[in-house]
C-alpha cells in the first residue's frame, strides 16, 4: 500500500509516495503554471524537441523548446500541434525578443493559437510577449541576470524572472546562484526560478531554500534519450567536468558556455575585435547586437548540419553548462525526473536540524 507522507521545506510542501519520491511539490511557480513539480525544462537551440517537451511536462515538470528550433514556420507549427496532442499538461515556448528574430511575432501567435501556457523570453524586451500572453491567460518569464533587468521586466508585467547564474549552459549570468535567487527573491514579488548548474535533487532542495520557486534545468536532459542530438554530443557530457567548461562570445557576442573541445581551443573565446568595437560603440551597438547574434544563431544551425572539415559540427561546438560534473549516464526525460525529485526529498529528509548544545 502507498503511505503517503508530508516534507516541510523553506516555501513548499511536498506530498511523497512511499517509494520516496514527490508527486508534487507546491510552490508560487508551480502554482502559477498548473503544474507538480518546480522543474522547468529549459529551452535549449537545436536540442529540445517535441519527445523532450511531452516527457518532461508528462513527469510533472514544465517541458520547453524554442520556437526557432522549428524552420521553416510551418515545421514551428506541426511541432506544436503534435505537443498538445500528446499531452494535456501545460508546455512552453521560448522567444527571442531582439531585432534579429524577425519571426517572433507570429511565433507568439501561432503558440496562442495552440494553447500554450508558458513563455520564456531572452534577449530583448518582453513588452509585446507579456501583453499578446496576458490577453490569452498564458504566463511570461523572463532571463535575467541582475536586479535591474529584473525590475525593468517585472515593471513590463512579467510573471516571473528565471535568474540565470554562473555555470548555466548557453548565456549564463555573472553571479553566483547562491547569491542572485536569494537577492531577487528579497527585492521582488514575482517567482524566481533558478537557472545554472542543476543536476541533482539536492541542488533543488537547495534552490527551494534559497527563496527561489523553481529550477530550470538544461544540460542534465541534453543527456536524454529524447534530446535531439548526436549521441557523441551526448557522451560529451557524460564524459566532462566542470572544468571542461569554458565562456565564449564568439557565438553570439553574448558569453555563453561550451565544452571547450579542440575546436573552441583553436578559435579562442574571444568575439573578432572589429565585431567587439562594433557591439560596444554607442552608435552601432543597437545594430550590431541582433547582427552578432544572428550570425552566431546561423553558424550554429549550420554547424548542426555540417560534414566534418574545416567547418565546426554540432560534435565540436557543444554548449553545456558547469553540471556536467554531475552527470554520468543517458537516461529517459522522465526517470531523470523522478531521480531528480527522489534526491530531492533525500536531501531534504538528511538535513541536520538545529538544536541545543
Amino acid at each position: 500500500m502507498s503511505v503517503k507522507l508530508q516534507v516541510m521545506t523553506e516555501n513548499s510542501v511536498s506530498t511523497v509516495v512511499s517509494n520516496g519520491v514527490s508527486t508534487s511539490v507546491p510552490t508560487g511557480m508551480t502554482r502559477l503554471l498548473g503544474i507538480n513539480l518546480p522543474i522547468i525544462g529549459a529551452p535549449m537551440f537545436l536540442v529540445s524537441n517535441v519527445e523532450m517537451v511531452v516527457a518532461i511536462s508528462e513527469a510533472g515538470g514544465i517541458g520547453t523548446f524554442p520556437a526557432l528550433n522549428y524552420r521553416p514556420i510551418e515545421k514551428y507549427r506541426e511541432a506544436l500541434s503534435e505537443m498538445k496532442k500528446r499531452t494535456k499538461k501545460p508546455i512552453g515556448v521560448n522567444v527571442i525578443v531582439n531585432k534579429s528574430n524577425t519571426r517572433q511575432n507570429e511565433d507568439i501567435k501561432i503558440a496562442l493559437d495552440h494553447g500554450v501556457e508558458l513563455f520564456i523570453t531572452s534577449l530583448g524586451s518582453p513588452a509585446s510577449v507579456i501583453r499578446d500572453a496576458h490577453k490569452n491567460g498564458a504566463k511570461v518569464f523572463c532571463d535575467v541576470t541582475n536586479l535591474e533587468h529584473a525590475k525593468k521586466v517585472a515593471d513590463l508585467g512579467a510573471d516571473g524572472l528565471v535568474a540565470v547564474g554562473t555555470g548555466a549552459g548557453g548565456h549564463a549570468g555573472p553571479i553566483s546562484p547562491l547569491v542572485l535567487v536569494p537577492w531577487l527573491a528579497r527585492e521582488m514579488k514575482i517567482p524566481v526560478i533558478l537557472a545554472g548548474g542543476v543536476a541533482h535533487g539536492s541542488q533543488i532542495a537547495a534552490a527551494l531554500a534559497l527563496g527561489a520557486s523553481g529550477v530550470h534545468i538544461g544540460t542534465r536532459f541534453i543527456a536524454s534519450t529524447e534530446a535531439g542530438v548526436d549521441q557523441a554530443y551526448k557522451r560529451a557530457v557524460v564524459d566532462a567536468t566542470p572544468e571542461d567548461i569554458v565562456m565564449t562570445t564568439r557565438v553570439s557576442g553574448t558569453p555563453a558556455a561550451v565544452i571547450n573541445t579542440d575546436y573552441v581551443k583553436k578559435i579562442g573565446t574571444d568575439l573578432p575585435l572589429a565585431l567587439r568595437i562594433l557591439k560596444e560603440h554607442p552608435l552601432t551597438k543597437k545594430y550590431a547586437v541582433p547582427l552578432i547574434h544572428l550570425l552566431g544563431m546561423k553558424s550554429l544551425e549550420a554547424a548542426a548540419v555540417s560534414a566534418a572539415g574545416e567547418k565546426p559540427t554540432w560534435k565540436t561546438v557543444w554548449s553545456a553548462g558547469q553540471s556536467v560534473g554531475l552527470i554520468d549516464e543517458i537516461m529517459d526525460c522522465r526517470l531523470i525526473v523522478e531521480r531528480l525529485m527522489a534526491e530531492y526529498e533525500a536531501a531534504v529528509q538528511s538535513l541536520p536540524r538545529a538544536g541545543r548544545l
